[in-house]
Parts: C-alpha cells; structure tokens; sequence
C-alpha cells in the first residue's frame, strides 16, 4: 500500500491576524510580521546552539570569543606598523594591484616580500577600504586569532563535548606567542587559522559522513593558501594527517585513497595557480622575487624557504648564510629535544605542553581497544601527530629560526589538553586516569614555577602560588573518582587556573606592550631573546659582531650614532583613533620607540628606520615626477622610509639587502631615465654592513658615492641622483 504524501502545509498565520499580514508589501521593503518571528528565531538559536546543548553551552562559546577579541585588541595600536617590512608591503598593496598580486614592497614593483602574499591580502584590503594605519594593518590579524579560537572549539567540541572546547579555546587564546602573534602583521596568525581548519576538515572526513571527500578537499584547499602563506611549513602536519586517513578512515581502502587523492588535487590547485603565474610571467614586467638569487619563486622555495631552513645553508641569509648549527649550536641556537624548553622559548609555547604530551599518551592508552575507525582516536592521533612533527621540525631545524614561529604548536597543544582532561575526567573513577589528571596538573605546576624563576622580577608572589595551587589540585584530582562531584570539579577547577596562571600573566605583559620590528617575543623583560632588559644574546655570526641593519645588541647604532630623527607615526586613517601610537616600543631597536626615543633590546632587530621630519619633507618634494622618490639598501631600511612618505621607495638588496636586485646596470638605466630622486646612504642589511649589502648593494652604494654629492638631511646621508657631480 502506498503511503499518501503529508498535506502541504499552510503558511504560519499569527493569531488574529491573515496571510496576507505575512508577506512584505510590494515595493515597501517593509519585513513582514512572519519574516521578523523567522529573524528572531534565527537569532535565538545562535545564541542557544545546538538543540541538546546545555542553556550555559553557547553563551560560553561566545563569551569566549568576545573577551579574546576585547584582549587581543586592547592596546593594539602600541605596535604602530609591527613589523614594518610586511607593513610596507601592505602599504603597497593598498596602492597597486599589482603590487598585491605579487607582494610587492612597494607600489612601483621593484622587489617582492620574501614570501608568498596570502598573508599580506587580508591586510592590504583593509588598507584600501579604510587607510594606511596601525589599526587597519593589524584588526585583521585579532579576527584571525578570533577565528583559529572559533574553529578549534568547533573541531573538539564534535567528539569530545563544549567543555573540552572551551578549555582548548582559552588555552589558546591564552598562550602567550598566540597573544603576540595574533596582533602582529607576521604571515604566522594566517599559517595558524588555515592549519587548523586543515584539521578540522580532515576531522569531519573521518566521521565518515556523505560529504568526506568534500571535507577532504576543503583541508586540501587550506593547505594550499597555507603554502601560499609561507610555503613549505605549510606541509610539515601533512603526513601525519594523510597517513592517519588512510588508516583510519571510513570506508573501503581503495575509497580513502581517492580521497586523499582528491584532496592532493585540491592542494595543488589552490596552492599552484599564483605560483603559475609567477613562474610564466616574464620576468622583465614583474617584480624581482625577494629572497632568491635567480629570480625565481621555486628556488626561494626549496632553499631560503625550504631545505636551508633545515639544514642551515640558506644563501642570501643574514650573514650570507652558515651552514648547519647542528647540536653544538649555530647562528640560531643549539637545536635538540629541548629546544622549545630553553631560557628563549620556554615561556613563549612551553607552559603547558609537558601536560600536552601527557595527555596524548593518556588519550591513545584510553582508546587503544576502539575500532579502527573510532574518531575519538583519530582525532588524539591527527592532533598528537601535528604537534609531535611540527615539535621535532622546529626542535632540529639548523637555519633561521624565531620563537614566534612556536604560534604553529599553540592550536594542536590547546587541542590535546582539552580533549585529554575531557577523556580522562569521564573515566576519573579509575585511579589510573585521576592519577594521570593529578599527574598533568602537578608537572603544569612545576613548569610554571620553574618557567617563572626565569623572569623573578615579573610578578613575584605567581610563582609560589602557582605551585602551592597545582599541588593542592593535584591531590585533589587523584581522590577525584571518590569524592563528590562538586569537589571533584573545584579541584579540575584550581588544577585549570594553576596551570593558566602563568601564561595569561605573560599574556597580559605582552598585551601591554609594543612590538615592533622582525624579531619579537612576548611576555616580560628577559622571557626570550629580544626581552627590553636582558635575555639571551643575539644569535653568533653576524658580520663584523654587528646585528642586522648595523644595530649592536643594546639597540643604538654603531658609533653613537643616532636614528633619523622622531619617527613619523602613521596616517589615523579615515576613523577617529586607526593609527594612533602610545606606549613604548619593546624592543624597538633602530626603529625607535614609539615615541620617538632610541628603543633597545633585540626584539626590535630588523626594525624600519625611523624617519625625521626634515627627510619626510625632502621626499616629498616633486615626488610625483618619479617612479622611485628614493632607493636605499635593505627593504626594513626602505620600509621606515616608504611608511613615513607612502610613496614606493625601492630596497636594494630585498629583506637582507643580499638580493643581486637590482644590477648595478639597472640601477644606472634607472637613475638616466630620471625615475629615482635620491639614494639614501646608511643602510645596508647585514649583508654588508651600513653603506651596502653583498654584491649588487654594495656595487651601486660606491658607484653614487663616486658619482652623486652627499648631503646631510637630518641624520640620513642623501644623495640626489638627479644632479650628478
């Protein structure tokens, strides 16, 4: 017998009123009575969630995502333009498509950054929409952070239930290098967020649902503007996460490997189209692609970018490159297992990760009997498996090496602690599993404590407290399985907050500080190479014992001699407030502080020179006539002076001023065709010292010096190329 289809089913008709009531009036654009209920019904249920969530689920979720976007924005114009290398960039983006294809450094396309420019985009766009400033440059970096908090949420609440998200989410909003790098114009935040929605699609792939492939082509395409956004660290969670598909997956093996084949596929569109155009644009009508030798995208790719990140002989590098540091030690740091643990990078990432990697084993151990398919393992091995090959990666890498490059670790390190204390607190009855929680918040405890030692001035009374509260929540974890539930939650409770103590307070350090320049670091003073007052020394082998840019390690240039001059502060932009500029610079280095003082310490290594008024005026003058108003070596160099004028100043040289762009033949065919104004003396990267970088540089600095008359403007040595001697 045939089921007869349901009746159709009228249109919602309020009480007392007609159908007719329910529909907008032709032409008035007024909603109707219907569309409002539907609009607020929509609204209700964002705010209620899902339909089996707890009344308390998604308040929390959004409380979550509200107060990180009100940390991460407090105090946000402190930095100024961050790091003034991608700030000029995005300067130039805002003025030229062209410029934003490719990631110029500047508007009339002379040399790229020395990356990809998916990073710079997002910025460069908000620079068109709203002006050139610090808040226009760096709001898009805090909704990045916001989002990577969302979308990790979302990839362990599926299994493992809102608690566990919400501890994942505030673990890594929290994490002091996400609270530094989700405020700063370094192409990292962007790397995070795609990553981790990597994860999360491949996720949604092993539940097996309709839609894997969809999902597994979603992960493919982050991958790909992931590679678009710093190349090859990109792929470095990739094997772990095909190879647990492939294991794991649902359906038959033939089926997942279609899967991954599509998702290959995905990757290889997303992330080959701009490298396409790159490599088939000729050569003469695009910019010079920065950090290479050849001028090629590849070649930056698999060396400066790739294999010399590995294994330390990156030509073009500062120093010209080193070759491996290897265990003894290099230009970069020893490298080994501890590496992340060390006095430089320990309190940027490490304060929860001893407890991390716990919980990983804890969490296999736990799901060691589950059938192949079990998404509860899948997800503790896709997690476990980015942080453990992205761990070693960073741990041996021999070239250039950063500790804001650890923002990579803070999302899969947030996961695995929140999906760990949700397993282990469901089986708490067992005392394996409560003394694997007590476990956890001990040595978080220890950590912290002994993560605080390092920095004994900051924040005195934390470090006891810290201990003495992990160590009551220890014991009262381990009694967990036997005590009231309430007790049991107070002592998770205390555990939770002894071990984000002391990450947050770094937070909150770094917060409320700028950050300025290439090389940075969050927390207090002396908390990682680049601390205001103290830290590490610079990393060994610069040329001649000077840092970059010609900056000794206490921030002042050689000599005594002193920076341009006050520091232009950027444009406010077309809203009250985008721009402005308070606070000190940490670490402000060449650049100056913010308000204009010599800045020291190292974290303001490979800063923008500041730039006087008198120079800015200098500039300006007739700077419409030229396609260059000024051409100086090294692109932090060129950059301060680009940002204070916001017209393209070419960087001979590229980041290093190591380029071999522009030749000296070209430099001269520029200079006759009356397209540059000035050349700016005094920079240099390191690749050769303050008046000219390796090979081209230093060639084209002593050809004006022979050629053109110096003048003094300010602090600045100019040279007008228009007016030979």
């Amino acid at each position: 017998m045939t089921t007869p289809p349901p009746p159709a089913v009228p249109p919602v008709v309020p009480a007392g009123g007609s159908s007719a009531a329910t529909t907008t009036h032709a032409g008035s654009g007024t909603p109707s009575r219907l569309e409002r209920i539907n609009r607020s019904s929509r609204i209700g249920r964002l705010w209620r969630g899902r339909p089996d969530d707890a009344p308390w689920v998604r308040p929390a979720f959004l409380g979550l995502l509200a107060v990180t976007t009100a940390l991460y924005v407090w105090n946000l114009s402190a930095s100024g333009y961050a790091n003034s290398f991608y700030s000029a960039a995005v300067q130039a983006g805002g003025e030229s498509w062209k410029a934003f294809f490719f990631g110029s450094l500047d508007a009339a396309n002379a040399i790229t950054v020395d990356k990809p420019p998916a990073a710079l985009w997002p910025m460069a766009l908000s620079v068109r929409l709203f002006g050139l400033g610090s808040w226009q440059i760096l709001l898009p970096e805090v909704l990045m952070g916001a989002g990577t908090v969302a979308v990790l949420y979302a990839a362990v609440r599926r299994r493992f239930g809102a608690g566990a998200g919400l501890i994942a989410g505030t673990v890594l909003a929290l994490t002091p290098v996400a609270a530094l790098m989700f405020r700063f114009n370094n192409p990292d935040a962007l790397l995070a967020l795609l990553m981790t929605v990597a994860v999360y699609a491949v996720l949604r792939a092993l539940e097996g649902a309709e839609g894997s492939t969809k999902w597994l082509a979603a992960a493919g395409v982050a991958f790909g503007f992931a590679f678009l956004t710093k190349t090859l660290q990109a792929f470095l969670i990739l094997p772990p996460l095909a190879l647990v598909y492939a294991v794991c997956g649902p359906s038959r093996p033939l089926r997942r490997l279609g899967g991954l084949g599509v998702a290959g596929l995905a990757l290889i569109v997303s992330g080959g189209w701009w490298v396409a155009f790159v490599e088939l644009w000729p050569a003469g009508s695009r910019p010079y692609v920065g950090g290479s030798q050849n001028n090629s995208f590849l070649e930056l790719t698999f060396g400066y970018n790739g294999l010399g990140r590995i294994n330390g002989d990156e030509v073009g590098s500062v120093g010209g490159g080193g070759g491996p540091g290897g265990g003894q030690g290099g230009r970069w740091g020893e490298t080994g297992l501890l590496r992340i643990f060390n006095d430089s990078i320990g309190g940027q990432i490490s304060w929860l990760l001893p407890a991390a990697l716990l919980l990983l084993v804890a969490g296999l151990v736990v799901t060691r009997r589950a059938p192949r398919t079990d998404t509860a393992r899948a997800a503790f091995l896709v997690w476990g498996g980015s942080l453990l090959m992205t761990l070693g990666v960073f741990s041996f890498m021999a070239g250039i090496f950063h500790e804001y490059y650890t923002v990579a670790l803070a999302p899969y390190l947030a996961a695995l602690v929140g999906m760990g204390v949700a397993v282990l607190w469901e089986e708490r009855s067992r005392l394996l599993a409560s003394a694997t929680l007590a476990a956890a918040a001990g040595v978080t405890a220890w950590w912290a404590w002994t993560l605080l030692g390092r920095t004994p001035d900051h924040l005195p009374w934390l470090r006891p407290t810290v201990l003495v509260a992990g160590a009551v929540a220890a014991l009262g974890l381990l009694a967990a399985g036997r005590v009231d539930r309430r007790l049991g939650l107070a002592a998770a409770g205390l555990g939770l907050a002894a071990g984000l103590a002391g990450p947050f307070a770094y937070t909150l350090e770094t917060l409320s500080t700028g950050h300025q320049g290439s090389i940075v670091t969050a927390g207090p003073s002396g908390a990682g190479f680049g601390g205001r007052d103290g830290g590490p020394q610079p990393p060994p082998g610069f040329p001649n014992g000077q840092t970059p840019n010609g900056q000794t390690p206490n921030g002042q240039t050689p000599n005594g001699q002193t920076p341009n001059g006050p520091q232009t502060q950027p444009p406010a932009g077309r809203f009250p407030g985008f721009g402005e500029r308070r606070g000190s610079g940490r670490g402000s280095g060449m650049g100056g502080s913010m308000d204009g003082g010599m800045g020291g310490g190292m974290g303001g290594l490979l800063n923008g020179t500041a730039v006087g008024a008198e120079a800015r005026a200098k500039l300006l003058q007739d700077a419409d006539a030229y396609t260059w108003v000024a051409a100086t070596v090294g692109a932090q160099n060129a950059a301060g002076y680009q940002l204070a004028t916001e017209k393209p100043v070419m960087a001979i040289g590229g980041f290093n001023g190591s380029d071999p762009s522009p030749t000296l033949a070209r430099f001269q065919q520029y200079v006759t065709e009356g397209r540059i104004h000035y050349f700016i003396g005094g920079g240099g990267g390191p690749g050769g010292g303050m008046e000219g970088g390796m090979g081209g540089g230093s060639e084209i600095s002593s050809w004006v010096q022979e050629t053109f008359t110096a003048t003094t403007v300010g602090d600045a040595t100019f040279y007008d190329l228009t007016a030979p001697r």
